[in-house]
């Protein structure tokens, strides 16, 4: 009930400004970059108004594991380097093993990078106070600790794979794989002790990766192996390979979390 209350209360004052901006605005990029940091602003001041009024904490967001010290940084510096190395590791895998060539890197590529690294920390920094700063936490309160963490990886991979039935059907085999990696951002978070660093530095990395050579146009796949293997539509996710490479990412997160507690 807590969750469906402030949902709809977050909803309540935000499409009252947003839904004239999907009728009158017909460019769909300019509607999500007018609309989605909207959200987000709304979410966050929710978010501090939800702390104070329901749990009487008015730090909610350092309860949440948003918090500013060193330790912090470093462990979203480590989790930005393990993610962007996992990345990397796979395609140079791939490479080697003759599934892909590499390309000559576009003269843009250094933008590329820069970019990349911007959407993917503003990717990971708000997915990750969503599932496991704010969501996580509301679970965690009336639900055994793994309970919590099942719940919370399935709503974040279910959310994250609305899609037409047929891309659905089409793109099932990246459905466990982003069950997977909601899990290890989880294990992640337990890893920090409840600070949000590692899973946000995580998180980002592999967009960072990914975006980087996806965006950058630096592999160029061939047909020697089939698409479920690499990933359909080019998408590690959603392949065999990925599904590896983040398994191995999510059994060394794991026994971290299991040491840390």
């Amino acid at each position: 009930m807590r969750l469906v209350i402030f949902i709809l209360v977050l909803l309540l004052l935000w499409l009252p400004v947003a839904a004239p901006i999907h009728w009158w605005v017909d460019d769909k990029n300019l509607v999500n970059i007018l609309t989605l940091p909207l959200l987000y602003g709304i979410f966050t001041i929710l978010l501090r108004l939800w702390g104070k009024s329901i749990y009487r904490q008015p730090r909610v967001l350092q309860e949440y594991g948003l918090v500013t010290t060193r330790q912090n940084r470093q462990e979203l510096l480590i989790g930005l380097g393990l993610g962007v190395a996992s990345v990397l590791s796979l395609f140079l895998l791939e490479g080697w093993l003759g599934w892909l060539w590499w390309r000559q890197p576009s003269i843009f590529l250094w933008r590329f990078v820069v970019e990349g690294l911007i959407v993917a920390l503003a990717y990971g920094f708000a997915e990750e106070l969503l599932f496991r700063g704010w969501l996580l936490d509301e679970l965690q309160r009336d639900y055994h600790p793994r309970t919590a963490l099942w719940t919370n990886a399935c709503i974040f991979a279910a959310l994250h794979f609305i899609k037409p039935l047929a891309e659905i059907r089409r793109t099932l085999l990246q459905f466990p794989a982003l069950v997977l990696l909601g899990l290890t951002l989880v294990w992640a978070k337990r890893c920090g002790k409840g600070r949000l660093g590692l899973p946000i530095g995580l998180h980002a990395g592999l967009i960072w990766g990914y975006y980087a050579i996806n965006v950058g146009q630096m592999v160029q796949y061939n047909d020697r192996v089939p698409e479920w293997l690499t990933g359909i539509d080019r998408n590690p996710l959603a392949g065999g390979m990925g599904m590896l490479f983040l398994g191995a990412i999510a059994l060394g997160v794991r026994r971290f979390s299991h040491r840390s507690r």
